[in-house]
């Protein structure tokens, strides 16, 4: 069965280690790309009432690691190396930080961007070389190998950017039976098994959508019968009916992420989209709008609707991601260097700003 890579909310109060799972508080981990002057991965302390990170250690034991993901216990952490050969990482959580469980472990594909854990495997979408790749994982949280490989194949109509397959995401669907990779480079999401004896992936479907969207990142509803695919090629969000027993992604239609009426002033690529706990709204993180568009959704109709942007607080925001409690919004901006922190309105969903902390070539952020 498939493992979440979300750990649990705590109290807030500080314990003896570094993770949420055995009563510590909730710390903050910020990926980066150190070949762009980033730390590599720096962990936060975050306050419980007002969202406020503050740095307290960094690793640059990987190249570029742009995506993390922690164990369900909060225990390890994983790393991508999003460099031209690919690789990923384990780590220890310890109060003094993340140390390096051996060298990183070779995912026999370039540029990955995105991992998950399934079925007892980290499993990477590797953008460069448009595949997914399967690396065993150990009792002792460390990586075994050698990588077992998934390659897409297609194309799209945008000659620049969809020359062939880019895989950008690859994440477990809610009930644990299978695994979804999107694809930017082939408009498309393929619907995958994954034998957890020996990490091999076979294709179940693939769900095509509108040519040209470069779809890069994937969410699913807190129900588990919708899913949000954001399209960095257009400023869209698409959405799908999820049937987790057949294994079939519907799309249901897009909803735009600028006002009605409006057209982009620049570049406008959507990055990531993070839902609240209860389902009603989504953000949506758009670079060169360097804005977060704020949607209600209505679930059971499947559909969604554009209530607010806000500045991002920062330039080219990668990532976004909400605190375990869903209070607190972060969004790591890329080109300024940064992570900036909102506190969510309850009623409207709108973020309010709060603060930011400076982290060079910012890519991501998690919690354990």
């Amino acid at each position: 069965m498939v493992a979440s890579a979300e750990a649990a909310g705590t109290d807030g109060k500080e314990g003896r280690d570094a993770g949420g799972a055995r009563g510590g508080a909730v710390r903050a981990y910020i990926g980066s790309f150190t070949t762009a002057g980033g730390a590599g991965i720096t962990t936060a302390a975050v306050d419980p009432v007002t969202g406020a990170l503050t740095p307290l250690h960094t690793t640059d034991a990987v190249a570029n690691p742009s995506y993390l993901a922690p164990d369900p216990g909060g225990r390890y952490l994983y790393a991508v190396s999003e460099t031209p050969d690919g690789a990923a990482a384990a780590f220890s959580l310890t109060p003094d930080g993340p140390v390096p469980l051996g060298s990183a472990v070779p995912v026999d594909g370039a540029g990955p961007t995105h991992l998950t854990l399934a079925a007892g495997h980290l499993v990477t979408a590797n953008y460069g070389s448009g595949d997914v790749s399967t690396l065993p994982l150990r009792a002792d949280g460390t990586l075994g190998g050698p990588a077992r490989v998934l390659a897409h194949e297609g194309s799209g109509p945008n000659a620049d950017r969809q020359e062939g397959p880019h895989a950008h995401a690859v994440l477990p669907d809610p009930g644990g039976r299978r695994l979804l990779s999107v694809d930017l480079g082939t408009d498309s999401v393929r619907i995958c098994d994954l034998d957890p004896a020996s990490g091999a992936l076979t294709v179940h479907g693939e769900t095509r959508l509108r040519p040209g969207s470069g779809p890069r990142h994937l969410t699913f509803h807190p129900g588990g019968g919708l899913a949000w695919v954001v399209n960095e090629l257009t400023p869209t969000v698409t959405l799908c009916r999820w049937d987790g027993d057949r294994g079939t992604l519907t799309p249901l239609g897009e909803t735009s992420l600028l006002p009605e009426g409006t057209a982009p002033g620049g570049p406008a690529y959507p990055s990531a989209a993070v839902l609240s706990p209860d389902g009603r709204f989504a953000w949506v993180a758009i670079r060169g709008e360097d804005r977060i568009a704020v949607l209600s959704l209505g679930a059971g109709a499947g559909t969604a609707a554009l209530v607010a942007t806000v500045p991002c607080g920062g330039h080219w925001p990668r990532d976004l991601a909400l605190h375990p409690g869903g209070r607190h919004l972060y969004a790591a901006n890329e080109r300024s260097g940064d992570v900036t922190w909102f506190t969510v309105d309850p009623e409207s969903g709108v973020p309010v700003r709060g603060g930011s902390v400076a982290a060079p070539a910012a890519s991501c952020v998690v919690f354990a």
